[in-house]
């Protein structure tokens, strides 16, 4: 792992970063609906096929991997692993585990196989231990749908990685939708990064590809 530090005084950026971590601290999110029909006629997983398309999207976005070091200073990772929830259902509780993140699918997925079996059972919030300082948030819940979504951090104004939420998927109009709620740090990332994001997700989900528009 390396993290490149930005020179914030001459960074294109530095006006907005500014604004929105200082000056006016804000994050937002939004919900989102997927289009998965493709995705679970090719009879393939949910969670972690998820997981790797999310992840190989965040990696693919330098606004994505932004973070404050330990010094207080800000940059991007070269790379992210997801750190996603698992329910335990004989205690009603949920643990954090992590997969690292390769850009080859079959690889994550075995990868993230192996992890459920070896740290899956263990209760505690971190089921496997020592998880770097490289992920970031992904859940699911598999129980309902929602429209809305959001997280309420006391000190999350300066947590610049994305939290991504899950919601039960359902029909409609003859395709499978699931929600995904996605928030962000609007120092780091504006309306149009998350629906840069989101559209060439959609794109992996589809088996395409888009031409991104500036």
């Amino acid at each position: 792992m390396s993290f490149t530090h930005i020179d914030r005084e001459h960074w294109a950026r530095k006006e907005y970063f500014d604004h929105y971590f200082s000056q006016v601290p804000c994050t937002y999110s939004a919900v989102f609906k997927l289009d998965i029909t493709r995705l679970l006629r090719q009879g393939q997983k949910l969670y972690p096929t998820m997981l790797y398309h999310i992840a190989s999207e965040v990696n693919c976005r330098e606004e994505f991997r932004m973070a404050i070091d330990e010094t207080g200073d800000l940059g991007f990772y070269d790379r992210v692993h997801p750190c996603y929830t698992i329910f335990h259902k004989d205690s009603e509780t949920f643990s954090n585990l992590w997969t690292e993140y390769t850009p080859d699918y079959e690889v994550f997925c075995e990868a993230y196989r192996l992890d459920m079996a070896e740290y899956g059972g263990n209760p505690g919030i971190a089921s496997k231990p020592v998880t770097p300082e490289n992920t970031f948030p992904v859940s699911m819940l598999p129980w309902a749908s929602f429209e809305g979504f959001n997280l309420n951090l006391q000190k999350g104004y300066t947590f610049l990685l994305p939290i991504f939420t899950m919601g039960k998927y359902y029909e409609e109009s003859g395709k499978t939708l699931l929600p995904l709620a996605i928030q962000v740090h609007h120092a780091v990332c504006d309306g149009f990064h998350l629906c840069r994001f989101v559209n060439s997700l959609q794109a992996r989900l589809d088996g395409s590809k888009i031409t991104e528009e500036h």
